[in-house]
């Protein structure tokens, strides 16, 4: 922890508030927040944060509780919705590049079924609305599946004798999951929605592969800064935002998701 994640961190934090002389400064956090792209790319991370990250959340419970419920055919659909967690997230935008692209999947169908003469330009910085679209669904493909994992493993651990003892006093289904399900699924839902909330905010393969800088973003402006306008300082003042961002939701989740010691004995 220390050679990976301290030290690189306390180098990003002393080149953030250094000039390019190495003397103190803040003219680094200065050309950042002055930097036309900067409040653009702020925006669409936190939009791209706030969407995608429920979204999962709330696909990978479904997903995990129908893996739970012993239905034919769930022991297929855990592999088929396991595939994401093998592929990078680049050949993920560049599976979704194929499917959006102008001469792609989406749009061969809707000029073969005669719904459009030439397609649309999803891709295209004419429409960023579709762009952005585009970004968050393969996000969400890309990584719905780890926070299953984590909810499915939550679900696991869960003793079967508490639902069948809620379903004798009366509870239907909704109820149990209500009151028995979600309530002992706190902590590992509490641990998904850290490990997502802190990846989206790092979000950048996926928008290069689908947008280039036609969507900016945060991680794709520290990388700009860094290989394009060889600049370490304003790239390191980029990387410092983005783990403050981290750090913030970090502890608010675990505030907000924060397990009593009665809950953890009854997990």
């Amino acid at each position: 922890m220390v050679v990976f994640f301290a030290w690189p961190m306390l180098q990003s934090l002393i080149l953030a508030v250094q000039d390019s002389q190495g003397t103190w400064s803040l003219s680094p956090i200065q050309r950042m927040t002055g930097d036309i792209q900067f409040w653009e790319a702020f925006r669409n991370t936190v939009l791209l944060a706030v969407i995608v990250v429920p979204a999962q959340a709330i696909l990978a419970i479904a997903m995990a509780l129908l893996l739970m419920s012993g239905l034919r055919g769930t022991g297929a659909l855990l592999y088929i919705w396991a595939i994401p967690l093998a592929i990078s997230d680049l050949a993920a935008g560049v599976v979704w590049l194929s499917i959006f692209t102008d001469r792609g999947y989406v749009n061969s169908l809707l000029v073969s079924t005669g719904l459009s003469e030439s397609g649309f330009a999803f891709l295209s910085y004419e429409h960023p609305v579709s762009l952005f679209l585009a970004v968050a669904l393969a996000e969400t493909w890309r990584a719905t599946s780890l926070v299953m994992v984590i909810v499915l493993a939550g679900l696991q651990m869960i003793p079967r004798d508490l639902g069948e003892a809620a379903e004798v006093f009366g509870a239907d289904s909704w109820q149990r999951l209500r009151f028995v399900t979600l309530p002992l699924l706190r902590s590992s839902i509490q641990v998904a929605l850290i490990i997502r909330t802190i990846l989206a905010f790092q979000v950048f393969a996926v928008v290069v592969a689908l947008a280039g800088r036609n969507l900016p973003v945060l991680a794709g402006e520290a990388y700009n800064w860094q290989s394009g306008y060889r600049d370490s300082s304003v790239a390191a003042a980029y990387a410092l935002l983005i783990m403050l961002f981290s750090l913030i939701n970090t502890g608010f989740y675990l505030r907000a998701l924060r397990i009593r010691d009665e809950q953890v004995g009854l997990a």
